[in-house]
């Protein structure tokens, strides 16, 4: 049976800076004796993402000597960055908001593609691979996400497939964590019933109402910038103007956090998406 960890052409290993894509990563350099020549490990930066994240991604670089390319959307394609010059208050999610005027939402989710997909595939190309392959760390225990990579291997770019090796390998939440109870260093941010709830973008609009309203009571400086975005009423229609209209805006979220103590009791109403793994 083939090592799904195997590489043998060219490849990006995306990593989302999360424990489970860092593992993944982790795998690959055992299975093929460190980083190939013709692949890439590539860390796509929103500049909302939590200085944890950003460490971690430093450290996972330093730890086990591996090249990571920080790449960032910039509006006449991307810019290369690393840890010290990587976007911190949502830059580059900003300016494709800007240039789309309009918000991302559970139904037009351009964020993950403008943001991480075609950023890493234009980086590529630029080493002049027209076609290669995409590593994504999604696990066996996510059903829901390797159905829609299956479904849609290119991610929204002809000159991608995407292969899920943690999946394949029938790798899950437990597997990660036990890896990681044994490193000298992890990703410093808690999880919740196996999930990294800071993760990826701090408050994603996919995430649920609780998860969010209880980032929001940990930092409330988090809200800051969302509630922002929502302020610009970039589109012509009401609902453009906010990233989920089936749920209060950011800034009310905000109010209420400030009010309230605990907010688990809103109903987990997340959503699913392949291209922001943990």
């Amino acid at each position: 049976m083939r090592d799904p960890f195997k590489i043998d052409g060219p490849t990006c290993i995306s990593f989302s800076g999360g424990r489970t894509s860092a593992y993944m990563l982790w795998r690959v350099l055992q299975s093929n004796g460190g980083l190939p020549a013709d692949a890439v490990v590539a860390f796509a930066n929103t500049g909302k993402e939590d200085e944890a994240t950003l460490r971690f991604v430093r450290d996972c670089g330093q730890n086990w000597g591996v090249p990571i390319v920080w790449v960032e959307y910039r509006p006449d394609g991307y810019a290369v960055v690393d840890y010290e010059t990587a976007s911190r208050n949502g830059e580059p999610f900003e300016a494709i908001i800007r240039k789309r005027n309009y918000l991302p939402n559970p139904v037009a989710r351009f964020c993950t593609v403008e943001l991480k997909i075609l950023r890493i595939a234009d980086y590529m190309r630029s080493l002049g691979h027209e076609q290669f392959e995409v590593l994504v760390g999604i696990r066996t225990d996510e059903p829901q996400r390797v159905a829609n990579v299956r479904k849609n291997p290119s991610g929204g770019t002809r000159c991608v497939e995407r292969r899920m090796p943690l999946a394949d390998a029938g790798i899950t939440v437990a597997d990660v964590g036990a890896f990681w109870d044994q490193q000298s260093f992890t990703l410093e941010l808690p999880t919740y019933n196996g999930k990294t709830l800071a993760g990826n973008c701090d408050l994603c609009f996919l995430k649920g109402a609780a998860q969010v309203q209880s980032l929001i009571a940990e930092k409330p400086e988090r809200a800051i910038w969302w509630a922002k975005m929502e302020a610009l009423a970039l589109a012509s229609r009401p609902d453009g103007a906010v990233f989920r209209k089936d749920r209060p805006s950011y800034s009310q979220m905000l109010a209420f956090t400030q009010a309230q103590s605990d907010a688990f009791g809103y109903a987990d109403d997340g959503i699913e998406c392949v291209g922001c793994t943990d």
